[in-house]
């Protein structure tokens, strides 16, 4: 795409047009102390060949680790099916549909991917994604305050940071109170949760497994919150539904996820894309878009945007939520990797990543010094605590080669850290992480 910078003449025209005299003027509003007061060190144009190499020297600085770092970003496997298709024309350079009627192709994608994650979910109805989870989370909660009109929300201090911090920006200007219940041996302490649920609690939100790896007693959470009719608010990982209970069977209200597992590379943080589902009592408060499937004039079958509450299509107070696009790249990648494995693959690839990551866990554990955080169920994540600093360890383990997992200092616990195992990590892998441990300790 061509770029034209704006001539002085472009800028006085536009200026002039808004009714200011000048740039300064435009700007009065941004404290001084915040404006940029230096020069620009813009260096001078490169060519293409200069460009590029100039590029393949700043990518060659990537390290080539291999992952066993998880906390909501996960290095799975990605079948060649899944780019062959996604990458044709259609499907990779369309925008975002907004009226009904655009594109048949795209809205019956839409159609099949809620159709698989609500197969998935074994709940009643989804949406064409969100942003990513955090916000997908954030949207689950704002529609149980709406539904509920009720003033408090439990979040558990088990929840994944940026999901924590997605939620009190968009919460922060609202008249609620944000109950954060803490952790008690790595899961959320159900005695503090059973002391401060009441029947102004709006809803419960629960990480299953949680952001340590480890997984809650959602039985137990749920017969808590039935009591005081609040909603249950069920943040999942889509693989781990290949062998554990799905948030239906638990009798969730919203499940909401990070589909970036299901077919989407890591992409070093982003895209991603968030999956949110619902009862069908809460259809009509839904956020974002979904897909319908109806019959034209010529009683042939048809794809339309259905239900649409966004603020692009009625007055913006009435709507569910701002909201105003969704992944949808990134949710044909999902549709075509849930469709390529099947239920049986799923099941499959949950139990490779349950087995591998019990597999380093035990062979981690034997190690002098080492212990898990808690001796509890764990699905392809875990939280060991070590004998020295976590961030030594994992420095040490990047000259090897290898991304040992994520310290949790930032949560005041120096010497513990998250280890994630997926199907892709071989045998030799996980016996060579077992090693550098292992030398790092003697």
């Amino acid at each position: 795409m061509s770029y034209w910078s704006n001539s002085e003449q472009d800028i006085k025209a536009m200026l002039k047009t808004i009714g200011v005299k000048n740039f300064e003027e435009l700007i009065a509003n941004i404290p001084e102390d915040l404006r940029f007061k230096g020069q620009y060190q813009i260096p001078d144009g490169l060519s293409e060949m200069e460009a590029q190499k100039l590029l393949e020297e700043l990518a060659a600085e990537n390290l080539p680790l291999i992952p066993f770092a998880g906390a909501g970003a996960y290095d799975h496997y990605i079948p060649a099916i899944v780019d062959e298709i996604a990458s044709r024309p259609e499907f990779y350079t369309s925008y975002t549909p907004y009226q009904p009627e655009v594109s048949q192709g795209n809205l019956q994608v839409m159609y099949e991917f809620q159709s698989l994650i609500c197969e998935l979910t074994q709940m009643d109805v989804t949406n064409a994604s969100m942003y990513e989870a955090g916000s997908a989370l954030a949207e689950a909660i704002l529609l149980a305050l709406s539904h509920t009109r009720k003033q408090t929300v439990l979040l558990p201090a088990t929840l994944n940071l940026r999901y924590k911090k997605v939620i009190e920006t968009y919460l922060r200007h609202m008249d609620v109170q944000i109950v954060e219940i803490p952790q008690k041996h790595f899961t959320l302490d159900l005695e503090f949760l059973r002391q401060n649920i009441d029947d102004n609690t709006a809803c419960i939100v629960v990480q299953n497994p949680n952001y340590f790896g480890f997984l809650e007693d959602v039985e137990a959470i749920n017969q808590l919150r039935a009591a005081h009719k609040a909603l249950l608010i069920y943040a999942y990982d889509p693989i781990s539904l290949g062998i554990l209970k799905t948030p239906g069977e638990y009798e969730a209200d919203i499940a909401v996820a990070e589909g970036q597992a299901l077919g989407n590379p890591l992409n070093y943080g982003g895209p991603f894309v968030g999956l949110f589902s619902a009862r069908e009592t809460l259809l009509r408060k839904m956020p974002g878009r979904i897909a319908g499937e109806t019959k034209d004039v010529d009683g042939k079958r048809g794809y339309v945007l259905t239900l649409q509450t966004r603020e692009q299509h009625i007055r913006r107070e009435k709507a569910t939520s701002n909201i105003c696009t969704n992944s949808g790249l990134l949710t044909v990648r999902a549709a075509i990797y849930l469709s390529a494995l099947g239920k049986k693959g799923m099941q499959q690839v949950a139990s490779l990543c349950l087995n591998k990551a019990h597999y380093l866990a035990e062979g981690l554990t034997k190690l002098a010094g080492i212990s898990l955080a808690v001796e509890a169920p764990f699905f392809k994540e875990f939280t060991i605590k070590l004998p020295v600093n976590a961030d030594t360890v994992i420095q040490q383990f990047a000259q090897k080669g290898v991304l040992a997992g994520v310290s949790l200092q930032h949560l005041g616990l120096k010497d513990h850290l998250l280890v994630a195992v997926t199907e892709k990590r071989t045998r030799q892998e996980l016996d060579h992480y077992i090693e550098i441990m292992k030398s790092i300790l003697d």
